[in-house]
């Protein structure tokens, strides 16, 4: 090696670090590299992130110039300033060497180790070359002789620091405490290094108070805020600046445990580990255990806090505990816990399905977790209560399961058994509640007497236990009526009450519960003191509660009961007039769920019947704007119905709405409850599609939202219907109530406009009247309390139809009737007289349709071979009105004339399907005409239909060779070539298979070559220029026999979807012999035929001429098999 190290160049490159350890163990912002050259020159390296393995990465190289001193040190040192550096940070390790010593290693990298630090010797990867080209790079060099006081106070401030830590001695502590204070005084509010001095100083005295020398902990955290202040977001150490006040606050939570502390540094945690590196060294500590971790556990064992402000901390301890974390399920049980207080508060359903969310994934994440019957517990307990506030039968269903599992997760003797058994009582008396199995009440009051041993007396909740006993006691005397039952219960009630505080939060319960079983035994006995007692233990618990907590609900309902039973005895008005009021806070309770208060309005309507009370309209109204709200909850067609039909008790709701209205003489009232009430699902289905060309011209932009809305909803429900997993469906269901809602806000802004205050509101009697432009509507009203029929003229009040001689009793009997007389008919021979149809038919004529005829001819004038379209409700669905005849009585037989020789009858499902199918009657484009046939169809399927083919090429024949004709048969009738058709096509012939499906009416269908052709899939579909169908198939005309109001069959649906006037099917069709009443119906529809006219308002005419054409080669049963349903 040649040259003396006077004047040798040497490029020294130092590459790494490792086992890098801090002597006052406080965080670095980084670690540099410092060669000192002699007593006035060094060279420092950049400032390196230290890794998590305590190591870190330079690269740095610098060409030295050797001069008289003979050796050099390396030092390394911790920096507590990303950038500008205050002073020179603190000594970690240091080493001198020679230069010969440097240079002994040749051209490769070597490693120079330090003395220890805490034991652990830190070490330098560096690599040293003499390089023959000096360039002069002593202008790299710093002078190492800081005149700067700052810069000396720090450094010895920092290693006065260190010697605390490592020997204790508190001299070192105020010895560095004091340096750091010269520093600071130096540094004034606009000093770029004041960040600087405040947390040196600040990170001494947080030294002092974890080893308890210094007990000012507030003055300490005040200067890491303030250094935090002067760092804000983008400031290269506003990292490290939130770690040091996280570090201050945790020791103080951990000394003091100040609830406050752990929630502000939960919140500073949330907003650093996104700042910090994976790998690094303060990634590692901050999210370890003396961390963040510490943290998430604190905050987990803060009391359950349902504030806004609480929830909001608990989502950002569950964002702390990422997936995989061991402490994330305890985070969402808790999270899920506070939801559900909160909604218990308030109300919103949307807390209730979000923790049933992160209940689930708690219960995912703990297969073999010891605390897996907790969270399966609690998840079953709220699925409970969503069952209480929603009704769906899957929620009790899953939440007895759940319960079950739990219970043999807890075995005798297990901690927690008494709950698990109260719990699995509570959801079986639910269940008996709502399905009635007596094995559910017996089995629950077993649990319940095993959960009271288990809590005896003096127990913190033998109270709950005497209460649950108590209520299913009562639930089975409701039940089977014995009164031991209820005696026993009240005196439970009472021991248990005993036990409440008077400050418990849920004391109203068991006043609520005692004061229901006080009503009940007052109901039997009539001894005064009970029901006064009732009364007064309800108005107390109602004190208790604030205006929005959903048990509110819970009293008005038991302080009607109570008003109600007292009047039923002592007859004083002023009673009935309590009782009304608290049906009517009770229906309203805004934050109750929709089941509940669709039970109570609609005992406030039959209450309301009883008793004559004036508020009997108003009740119905309220019903039916409850069950559109709770219908519009859910996101699919199939489960709205399922909701629906889920209240049994409230289906004659419409036609005695009705009655009702007819009975106070108020017939417009009459005509707009029966519209509102019935076909809710084809209303709430329809919303979504309603004609915005007028809203267009007014306000585009709404316009545009709305229907985009519309769509999205649209999309969410077909989505929706489709989940089968339980959690995927919740969220499904949260999504969709959300675009609802900005849905139901687009709709109030477009009710602020002019003109469109009643956009999509339940339509008024001058709305719903355009039914009857082209001809009178009839509608037949079939109620409990009345038989009647409302006649809607083309302008005009409406007129009332009384049908004396007939109730509603009578219609199911002549319905049941009909049913066998039509299954007696398809067995006999064409030419057999159907002797009791026509016994049934005449009965139809006198009782029914003689009165209405009567009015048309007398009241209306209306005139022979007018049209008139009927409307039909609760039993009157099931029976053939059109055909009503009086066939010939006289000896002379002479023939009086029947309905359809004096009418064209047309049905609709309601009025309002008629008006949106004239309003689409604007977009008419040029007629094309598919004809569909299956008559083979596949395996299993049913019986081949031999004259489907000739059938479609008749109807090809017929139809004007103007229009586009296209068939699709055989192989091609499939059920995605069968919808295709439907949508590219006008005009549609259908000839097959048709189910009616009792079950699931959206399940009839077509029957096609591979797949069903549902109503459901017909109804996503939206076809606005589909004009005329035939359906020769079977039942495509048959109502739901479950809610007969809503008319859901395959002929509305094709309604629904866009098609004005279609022609159905009432029961099994005979395919060799519709053919002929096919054959006759078309001509008469295109009669001249070399006109090529094709008008979808011919239909009806076309039909009833058909009809007479086919007597005396069609039997009498398939001839009224045909209706025809629109324009």
């Amino acid at each position: 090696m040649s040259g003396t190290s006077e004047n040798r160049c040497v490029r020294l490159e130092v590459i790494s670090g490792q086992n890098i350890q801090v002597p006052s163990q406080r965080m670095p912002a980084g670690i540099c590299t410092f060669i000192n050259v002699d007593s006035r020159r060094r060279w420092k390296s950049a400032i390196g992130i230290l890794s998590s393995d305590k190591s870190v990465a330079w690269g740095n190289a610098v060409t030295l110039t050797a001069h008289a001193s003979p050796v050099l040190s390396v030092e390394i040192r911790a920096s507590y300033e990303a950038d500008r550096m205050l002073g020179s940070g603190e000594v970690i390790s240091k080493l001198q060497m020679s230069w010969d010593e440097l240079l002994n290693h040749g051209d490769e990298p070597f490693d120079l180790s330090f003395p220890p630090v805490r034991g652990v010797h830190s070490s330098l990867t560096l690599k040293a070359a003499v390089v023959h080209a000096c360039d002069d790079q002593d202008g790299t060099l710093s002078d190492s002789l800081m005149d700067c006081d700052i810069a000396r106070d720090t450094d010895a401030g920092h290693a006065q620091l260190a010697k605390y830590v490592t020997s204790e001695t508190v001299s070192h502590l105020n010895a560095a405490v004091e340096h750091f204070q010269l520093v600071l005084d130096q540094c004034p509010v606009s000093h770029p290094d004041r960040a600087a001095a405040l947390t040196n100083l600040a990170w001494a005295r947080l030294k002092g108070y974890i080893r308890n020398d210094l007990q000012d902990i507030d003055t300490t955290i005040s200067l890491f805020r303030n250094a935090l202040a002067l760092r804000p977001q983008r400031h290269s150490d506003h990292s490290l600046s939130l770690y040091n006040l996280t570090e201050a606050l945790t020791w103080r939570h951990n000394k003091k445990s100040t609830a406050a502390d752990i929630r502000e540094a939960a919140q500073l945690y949330h907003e650093l580990l996104p700042l910090c590196r994976e790998g690094t060294y303060v990634r590692g500590i901050a999210a370890g255990p003396n961390g963040v971790d510490y943290v998430i556990g604190s905050c987990n064992n803060l009391s359950t806090d349902a504030s806004d402000e609480g929830i909001h901390l608990q989502r950002i301890v569950l964002e702390l505990c990422s997936l995989g974390h061991q402490l994330r399920p305890r985070a969402l049980n808790r999270l899920s816990s506070s939801l559900r207080s909160r909604f218990t508060r308030y109300g919103n359903i949307d807390d209730l399905d979000e923790g049933i969310q992160f209940r689930r994934e708690a219960v995912s994440l703990c297969p073999e977790h010891p605390d897996r019957d907790h969270y399966m517990n609690n998840l079953a307990l709220s699925l409970n209560i969503r069952f209480d506030h929603q009704g769906k039968p899957a929620d009790l269903d899953e939440a007895i399961s759940l319960y079950e599992e739990a219970l043999r997760l807890g075995p005798v003797g297990h901690k927690y058994r008494d709950f698990l058994l109260d719990n699995l009582g509570s959801a079986l008396v639910t269940r008996f509640h709502d399905r009635g199995d007596i094995d559910d009440i017996t089995r629950a009051i077993s649990l319940y007497c095993e959960a009271l041993t288990l809590r005896p007396p003096r127990h913190p909740r033998r109270n709950i236990t005497l209460n649950n006993i108590a209520l299913a006691l009562q639930k089975r005397y409701d039940k089977l009526d014995v009164s031991e039952d209820l005696n026993e219960a009240i005196d439970r009630y009472r021991e248990s009450l005993q036990i409440w505080r008077l400050d418990d939060p849920e004391r109203h319960r068991i006043l609520h519960n005692l004061s229901s079983a006080l009503c009940s035994r007052f109901t039997r006995t009539q001894k005064n003191e009970d029901i006064e007692e009732a009364i007064t233990l309800c108005q107390e618990a109602l004190a208790s509660l604030p205006s929005l907590h959903p048990d509110r609900y819970s009293s008005y309902m038991w302080l009607q009961e109570a008003y109600l039973a007292r009047y039923r005895a002592q007859h004083n008005l002023l009673d009935l007039s309590l009782a009304i009021e608290n049906f009517r806070l009770a229906s309203g309770h805004p934050t109750q769920g929709f089941p509940r208060r669709i039970k109570e309005a609609t005992d406030w309507a039959r209450q309301a019947e009883v008793y004559q009370h004036e508020s009997d309209l108003e009740a119905y109204q309220t019903c039916f704007e409850l069950f559109n709200s709770h219908v519009m909850t859910r996101s699919s067609i199939i489960s709205r119905r399922e909701a629906a039909s889920a209240f049994r008790d409230s289906q004659s709701l419409p036609v005695d709405a009705a009655s009702c209205a007819l009975r106070r003489s108020n017939l417009r009232r009459a005509v707009e409850l029966m519209e509102q009430g019935r076909g809710q699902q084809w209303s709430l289905a329809s919303r979504l599609k309603t004609p915005v060309e007028d809203l267009e011209s007014a306000n585009p932009k709404l316009a545009h939202d709305y229907l985009e809305l519309s769509k999205r909803i649209s999309n969410a429900a077909q989505s929706s219907a489709t989940i089968s997993d339980r959690a995927a469906a919740d969220r499904a269901e949260t999504k969709y109530r959300r675009l609802t809602r900005q849905w139901e806000a687009a709709v109030a802004e477009i009710r602020k406009l002019q003109k469109f205050s009643r956009f999509l509101l339940p339509p008024l009697y001058k709305d719903l009247q355009a039914a009857a432009r082209h001809g009178p509507v009839i509608i037949f009203i079939a109620s409990q309390y009345s038989c009647s029929a409302v006649i809607v003229p083309t302008s005009g009040d409406p007129h009332h139809v009384p049908l004396p001689s007939i109730a509603l009793a009578d219609l199911i009997i002549l319905k049941d009737r009909f049913t066998r007389a039509i299954r007696y008919a398809s067995r006999m021979n064409p030419r057999e007289t159907r002797t009791d149809l026509i016994v049934l038919l005449r009965i139809v004529w006198e009782e029914i349709m003689l009165p209405i005829v009567n009015a048309l001819d007398n009241i209306l004038k209306l005139k022979r071979r007018s049209r008139i379209w009927l409307c039909p409700t609760a039993a009157f669905t099931s029976i053939p009105l059109h055909a009503a005849n009086p066939f010939p009585t006289k000896a002379n037989r002479s023939k009086e004339p029947c309905l359809e020789d004096l009418y064209v009858c047309s049905y609709t499902p309601t009025l309002s399907a008629l008006v949106r199918s004239r309003q689409l009657m604007k977009r008419r484009i040029t007629p094309s005409f598919v004809a569909i046939g299956q008559g083979q169809p596949g395996a299993g399927k049913g019986k081949a239909l031999l004259a489907v083919d000739s059938e479609l090429e008749l109807v090809h024949t017929l139809v004007p060779a103007t229009a586009k004709r296209t068939t699709v048969s055989g192989d091609a009738a499939t059920q995605a070539g069968a919808l295709q058709a439907l949508q590219e096509n006008t005009w549609v012939h259908l000839a097959c298979h048709g189910k009616q499906d009792p079950m699931q009416p959206y399940n009839s269908h077509f029957v096609m070559r591979d797949e069903h052709l549902t109503l459901l899939d017909i109804m996503v579909r939206d076809i606005p220029h589909a004009e005329f169908a035939f359906l020769s198939a079977c039942h495509t005309a048959v109502g739901d026999k479950e809610m007969p109001d809503e008319v859901i069959h395959l002929a509305a649906g094709l309604q629904f979807s866009g098609f004005k006037s279609v022609v159905g099917t009432l029961w099994e069709v005979n395919d060799s012999v519709a053919k002929h009443v096919v054959e006759a119906f078309y001509k008469y529809m295109f009669h001249p035929k070399e006109e090529g006219v094709m008008d979808c308002k011919k239909a009806a005419w076309a039909l009833n001429c058909a009809t007479h054409a086919v007597k005396t080669i069609v039997p009498l049963e398939q001839r009224m098999v045909f209706i025809h349903i629109g324009v």
